[in-house]
């Protein structure tokens, strides 16, 4: 499977290489490069500009598209998906506090309590970063914030929909080995499974944001008399080159291989339980949640994201970028959902016999 995979992303880029030659703006000197998840621009070279009393190089882009100023202006990246990013903040940020809070006083099982705490973290972040890009978007998509708070806000913002999807996909390999392979998983380590893997997954997160911090997003468009944050990248600037492909491995690894893993442990886990002549009616629902997160907020963006890279890679049009910005928007309601996941995994631990001698005043997860 990895050596497929890994066949498939080399001949995307050796086509997108290849199909790239001869196709050079008038200075022949500066290849055609391709750029991440975004609309193109052109660098416009000028002078430094004056920004609240003082002077900041800030580059200027010329936009190549007039689908790309109307998505800037229209009422969709204006009102409906900030609208939706402040409902999922309001709701989602005191959800999963009170998740944590009760992570921190009343769990039992510290294996199980390190990857919904991972999970709720996760989830903070994200909906921290939401706060900052619903203010970027209720401002006509122009940025006020400066060039570093628009890298950790981006870096932020996709890092953790990566972290959250990997997350929720250790969660169901968890419930698949306490299922359709108990004694297995009765005999394995699952304190020290259980953090190795969190950590692994937050590594990925770091491996995920540190290109976001490098590159610069912050640009002033000349139409629009504005300065967008990572919405529109330039076509010629060599420093973006390589975000392209290592954005498209994030989407294989860190959206569609969780996906493809979620569905097959679901499948496992109901063929296993249909078997059985007990009443797993709330552990079904548990580990339908799942399945119905990852189905309804992560899929849309995650084969979106897939072919907006290869329409870039291998045309450098960017048509489908206004299609992914809604799908992203509506995988981020997967910060509201996760508390709700918790609820049912904390019910379905204690309604079932297998559970009962875990039963108490406390809530007692064990997968």
């Amino acid at each position: 499977m990895e050596k497929l995979l890994f066949c498939l992303v080399f001949v995307l880029c050796l086509s997108g290489t290849l199909q790239k030659k001869g196709k050079r703006k008038k200075n022949d000197s500066e290849p055609l490069l391709p750029v991440p998840r975004t609309f193109l621009g052109d660098i416009e070279t000028q002078p430094p500009l004056v920004l609240n009393g003082t002077q900041a190089p800030i580059s200027t882009l010329l936009l190549l598209s007039n689908s790309t100023a109307g998505y800037l202006k229209g009422t969709l990246s204006t009102r409906v998906i900030p609208i939706i990013y402040m409902f999922v903040v309001a709701f989602g940020v005191p959800a999963n506090v009170a998740i944590l809070c009760t992570l921190a006083t009343k769990i039992r099982k510290v294996s199980s309590a390190i990857l919904y705490c991972s999970l709720a973290v996760s989830d903070l972040f994200l909906l921290l970063s939401l706060f900052f890009k619903a203010h970027y978007h209720l401002h006509g998509n122009h940025w006020e914030l400066g060039e570093a708070a628009c890298r950790v806000v981006t870096a932020c913002f996709y890092g953790n929909l990566y972290c959250s999807a990997q997350t929720l996909a250790c969660i169901s390999i968890k419930r698949y080995l306490a299922v359709v392979h108990p004694f297995m998983y009765k005999s394995l380590p699952k304190r020290m499974c259980t953090a190795g893997v969190s950590l692994a997954v937050w590594g990925v997160f770091g491996a995920a944001v540190i290109p976001e911090l490098l590159v610069q997003q912050t640009y002033l468009l000349s139409e629009l008399g504005r300065i967008t944050c990572h919405d529109v990248l330039p076509l010629y600037y060599s420093s973006h080159n390589f975000l392209l492909y290592y954005n498209l491995l994030l989407t294989i690894f860190g959206l569609l291989v969780p996906l493809v893993v979620t569905v097959v442990c679901y499948a496992r886990i109901i063929c296993e339980l249909n078997q059985s002549h007990l009443d797993w009616t709330m552990y079904i629902k548990a580990s339908s949640l799942v399945f119905v997160i990852f189905l309804v907020c992560f899929t849309p963006a995650g084969f979106l994201h897939f072919l907006h890279y290869m329409q870039l890679s291998l045309n450098g049009t960017e048509s489908l970028y206004v299609y992914f910005n809604v799908a992203v928007c509506l995988c981020c309601l997967h910060a509201c959902l996760d508390p709700f996941l918790f609820i049912f995994m904390s019910k379905s631990a204690g309604s079932t016999p297998f559970f009962r001698p875990f039963r108490s005043k406390t809530v007692s997860i064990s997968i």
